[in-house]
């Protein structure tokens, strides 16, 4: 592991679509070991299939990301534009939300924006 902080855009890349899980999970995993890498929770759905998707396909890779970054190191991002191919950003944003309320609301406020205001040193 470096200092140099880093965030994983769109959770590495899963392949969403063909519910693949073994060989992106191992090595998420260890990126989550440095604790200087942060991961987005974006880009999800165009790894899915774009015309059929449910928040229940991009769940099990939130609960993984959940449990190697935690809530402290993950941060939301819309992927929007881009989204438009598989979901309009109300869609994505509802899945997301969908997924973390279980979470408590600290929690859930950390991925909505306190992950991101501390990694990038913004004041809200």
């Amino acid at each position: 592991c470096t200092t140099l902080p880093l965030v994983i855009d769109h959770l590495a890349k899963p392949r969403i679509k063909d519910q693949a899980f073994e060989d992106w999970e191992q090595n998420f995993r260890a990126a989550a070991q440095c604790e200087n890498v942060y991961c987005k929770l974006s880009g999800m759905v165009t790894e899915a299939d774009w015309q059929n998707w449910t928040p229940a396909d991009l769940k099990p890779y939130i609960e993984i990301a959940l449990e190697a970054f935690g809530p402290e190191r993950l941060m939301y991002g819309s992927d929007w534009p881009v989204c438009e191919l598989a979901g309009s950003y109300e869609q994505v944003h509802q899945a997301l939300k969908e997924t973390i309320s279980q979470l408590s609301t600290s929690e859930q406020e950390q991925i909505w924006g306190g992950t991101a205001a501390r990694f990038y040193g913004l004041k809200l």
